[in-house]
C-alpha cells in the first residue's frame, strides 16, 4: 500500500513537533495496534505498554524514517519488534509463577548457601512488584512528555533507557550537547526513584550518572 500525501504531511507534522499531529496520529492507529497485540499477549496492560513503546520507537526512527513507505506497516513491524522483545523478556523470567527457574529447578536448589526457597520466593515478589512500578512510573512520565511535546526528552530517553545507548551516542543522533542528555537521564532517574519511595519500593539499580 502506497503512502499518500495525508500521511506525508501529517509524518512532516510530526517531525516538526506538532502535538496535535502527533495525537491524530495516535488516535489513529492505536486501536489496530493494540488489537494485533492483545490477540498475541491476551493482557491488556501488557498490550497497552507495548503499544505505547511502539509509537515511541516510531518517534525516534523518525529521523530516518522513508516518507515512501507506509505508515500503517512501518508502525506494525515496530510493534512486531516490541512483542517479540517482550516475551523474550517473559521467557527469561528468573523465577516463575511455579516456584521453579527456567531450567526447571525447585527454588530450594536455586537458592543455595542455605538461602531458603521462602526467601527466594519473596524476593522474585518485590523484584516483580519493582518492574511493574517501573513500566508504570515510565509510563506516567511518556505521557507528561507527550502531553507537553517534549519529544527530544523521550526520543532521549527510549535510547538511553529502552536501547541502552550511551550518553554521548543518543546525543550525536539526536543533534543534542551531552549535557541536555545527561540532564535528561538525571531528572528522569530522579523521577522514578522518587515515584518509588513513594511506593515503598527502590529502584536503586538504576544509575545516577
Amino acid at each position: 500500500m502506497a503512502i499518500t500525501e495525508t500521511d506525508v504531511l501529517l509524518v512532516r507534522q510530526v517531525r516538526a513537533g506538532d502535538a496535535e499531529a502527533w495525537r491524530q496520529l495516535i488516535e489513529r492507529f492505536e486501536g489496530r495496534l493494540l488489537a494485533f497485540v492483545d490477540s498475541r499477549l491476551h493482557d491488556r496492560a501488557a498490550s497497552e505498554d507495548v503499544v505505547q513503546e511502539t509509537f515511541i520507537g516510531f518517534l525516534t526512527s523518525l529521523p530516518h524514517y522513508d516518507e515512501k513507505r507506509d505508515i500503517e506497516a512501518y508502525l506494525f513491524s515496530i510493534a512486531a519488534h516490541k512483542l517479540t522483545d517482550h516475551l523474550r523478556k517473559q521467557g527469561r523470567r528468573p523465577i516463575d509463577q511455579f516456584g521453579s527457574d527456567d531450567h526447571g529447578r525447585p527454588l530450594e536448589e536455586v537458592a543455595g548457601g542455605g538461602r531458603a526457597a521462602s526467601s527466594i520466593a519473596r524476593s522474585g515478589e518485590r523484584k516483580r512488584a519493582e518492574d511493574k512500578l517501573l513500566t508504570e512510573a515510565m509510563g506516567q512520565l511518556v505521557r507528561e512528555w507527550l502531553a507537553r511535546g517534549d519529544f527530544d526528552r523521550l526520543c532521549c530517553m527510549e535510547l538511553l533507557i529502552v536501547k541502552g545507548w550511551a550518553n554521548k551516542d543518543a546525543a550525536a543522533h539526536l543533534e543534542i550537547t551531552e549535557q541536555a542528555v545527561a540532564s535528561f537521564k538525571f531528572q528522569t532517574i530522579a523521577r522514578l526513584k522518587e515515584m518509588a519511595r513513594r511506593a515503598g519500593l527502590s529502584l536503586e539499580e538504576l544509575g545516577d550518572s
